[in-house]
């Protein structure tokens, strides 16, 4: 043990002896980790609002309530333009969308929601595939208001009463409804009349007639899910849990670049006249890249602390385990990039590679909710997502230690497989 200890203290002071190093290792995971936070994290005080090109070939009385509609959101920043133009904006990014309301619309749109059969006026949506978010967003709100600028139409006494006539005729006429149902539609025709006579009468008393369309028969109230009902989502703790976890990894390949070079200096042939064994050499740059690794997450941490107001909402002691466990993965991660790359030049290649597919598929650059579905399920082989999964359970999320546990023991199952390869596969001699 105390060669072990000797040979894992030495590699630990020659580390932290490199100052210049030390603060570039700091440094870069929380700046990076700032910027992710404030860009990617917490909604500005006021939303921006969706760039969207409207084009109006109808200019119907329905047609231009429902630009108006949209004008008036919130939501939107409206640029009615002509149709080329509008598409261009959309291929050159100054819009997320360009709706195209068709001429005829507004005749259409009213007839069609009586109508039992027959083709329905359609809307054209042009959008930027980049941001294909936004095509959900468009046509939720185009619907909305849609359909309370048609039903408004539709049961105004000014354009109603010609619709149901027209809509009558055609049930009347038709051939492909039966008894029962043709019965019923003109049962709803009788009542829509009256309503509609019921508001022309009330518009001429009272020198109006309009008649509200249909809304949304319900709100929504939007609650975040924290670690409490005071607690606010703090987007920094998933910035600096990906990058903490990115940077220390960087970290880890470093450590391995360092045993191939200490190797090709020469120094691994006096060890070898020592009695020293290779599980104890190797064992000794686990020790002390786990310390190391610890280290490094502690600093990152603290800054995420001090200057973003990152806390740990959950069991502090998982939030250790995590961490530590995390660093010896880092560690024997080193050991083993190093064994399979074999030289300094064929490891940094190698490990860039193999960092970045492990930071990537495992959420350290954006959450892995916004991955397919399929590939949420694949990077669950990934260390790196059980290792963010379990930093933000003990952070934002607040839960207790039991949500540490699977996290630690996948990465400490991964741990001990990189070890053993790496002592199996790792050669004296260069």
């Amino acid at each position: 043990m105390k060669p072990l200890l000797a040979l894992a203290r030495a590699d630990i002071v020659l580390y932290l002896s490199n100052r210049r190093a030390l603060l570039v290792t700091l440094a870069a995971p929380i700046l990076i980790a700032a910027f992710f936070g404030s860009v990617l994290g917490d909604p500005p005080t006021k939303p921006a609002r969706v760039p969207i090109a409207v084009v109006d070939r109808d200019a119907s009385a329905v047609s231009r309530s429902v630009v108006d509609a949209m004008n008036a959101d919130s939501t939107f920043a409206i640029q009615e333009v002509a149709e080329p133009d509008a598409i261009s904006l959309v291929r050159t990014g100054k819009a997320r969308a360009a709706i195209v309301i068709p001429a005829g619309f507004g005749d259409a749109s009213t007839r069609s929601l009586f109508r039992p059969r027959g083709a329905k006026p359609e809307i054209a949506v042009h959008y930027d595939p980049s941001q294909a978010i936004t095509l959900a967003l468009v046509k939720g709100l185009l619907a909305e208001h849609v359909m309370k600028a048609v039903s408004s139409a539709a049961f105004s006494p000014q354009t109603g009463l010609a619709l149901i006539a027209s809509a009558r005729e055609e049930v009347e006429k038709s051939d492909a409804l039966d008894q029962v149902r043709r019965r019923n539609l003109l049962s709803l025709f009788d009542s829509v009349e009256r309503l509609q006579r019921g508001a022309a009468a009330a518009g001429d008393a009272q020198g109006g007639g309009a008649v509200q369309g249909f809304s949304l028969p319900f709100e929504t109230r939007e609650l975040e899910v924290t670690s409490g009902i005071d607690r606010k989502y703090n987007s920094f703790a998933h910035a600096f849990a990906g990058m903490g976890v990115q940077f220390v990894l960087f970290m880890g390949i470093d450590l391995g670049i360092g045993v191939l070079l200490t190797r090709r200096q020469g120094i691994w042939k006096r060890l070898r006249a020592a009695p020293v064994s290779r599980a104890l050499l190797l064992g000794s740059r686990i020790v002390s890249g786990t310390v190391i690794a610890t280290v490094l997450f502690a600093g990152i941490y603290a800054a995420a602390v001090a200057f973003f107001g990152v806390r740990i909402e959950g069991s502090y002691p998982g939030f250790a385990g995590v961490v530590i466990a995390f660093a010896l993965l880092t560690a024997t991660f080193g050991l083993l990039i190093a064994a399979i790359g074999r030289t300094p030049e064929a490891t940094r290649g190698i490990a860039i590679v193999a960092t970045l597919l492990l930071v990537m598929l495992g959420g350290a650059w954006v959450p892995t909710f916004v991955f397919p579905e399929w590939l949420q399920t694949a990077t669950l082989v990934m260390p790196t997502r059980w290792a963010i999964d379990g930093l933000e359970a003990m952070t934002w999320r607040g839960l207790g230690i039991d949500a540490a546990l699977a996290p630690i023991g996948v990465m400490l199952a991964f741990s001990a497989a990189f070890a053993w390869i790496a002592v199996r596969r790792f050669d004296w001699e260069e």
